[in-house]
């Protein structure tokens, strides 16, 4: 069992730096490349992960969850609004910047949303930014609201351009999307409001 383990975590963390190596870029990252960075046979990555993509899949919902474990919620922001426009477009950014992994990772996640997923995960991050102004009660469905708008924006960049204007390889666009967004949110969401 134990060399079983092992050979698994050898052949994701050979998939881990390929990815690395094409800088997230896994359309030319082929089993055999696979496989032969993890000195092992190609028929391991069907046998243990049944696909190489099924494989790429786990190794980039890895990457997501480690980058998502080192962000923190700002706490040097005065209020909620300012915090989680702050938070959002960092992640926003995040996805634009790394294209190809984040799109398996949201894909993924959208495929077999689970309370693990990375989207969950990041709901649960942003519910950590709403700290006065959002009443408890309605604090992670304000998340998910934003998590969901966030992945469809990124998604459907092209349509997004069309339909709003937003033209999201601009770092400015991408910044007045949040902005706009989590403004909406808390017109709607304030204390005292009904969701």
């Amino acid at each position: 069992m134990k060399d079983k383990t092992m050979v698994r975590e050898r052949i994701i963390e050979a998939t881990l730096a390929l990815i690395e190596q094409s800088g997230g870029d896994v359309r030319h990252i082929t089993a055999r490349t696979i496989a032969q960075q993890a000195d092992v046979g190609l028929g391991l990555l069907n046998y243990y992960f049944g696909s190489k993509d099924q494989l790429i899949t786990i190794c980039v919902q890895r990457i997501i969850a480690k980058i998502a474990a080192g962000f923190q919620p700002d706490r040097s922001f005065e209020t909620d609004r300012e915090r989680l426009t702050a938070c959002a477009a960092y992640v926003f950014h995040f996805l634009f910047e790394n294209p190809a992994i984040s799109r398996i990772s949201i894909l993924a996640d959208l495929q077999n949303y689970a309370i693990t997923s990375n989207s969950v995960y990041s709901q649960k991050r942003f519910t950590l930014s709403l700290q006065q102004d959002i009443a408890d009660e309605d604090k992670a469905f304000f998340s998910f609201v934003l998590v969901a708008a966030m992945q469809t924006a990124f998604l459907g960049s092209g349509a997004v351009k069309e339909l709003l204007g937003y033209d999201f390889t601009k770092e400015a666009d991408r910044t007045a999307y949040i902005e706009k967004l989590v403004a909406l949110l808390f017109e709607g969401g304030r204390k005292g409001a009904t969701l």
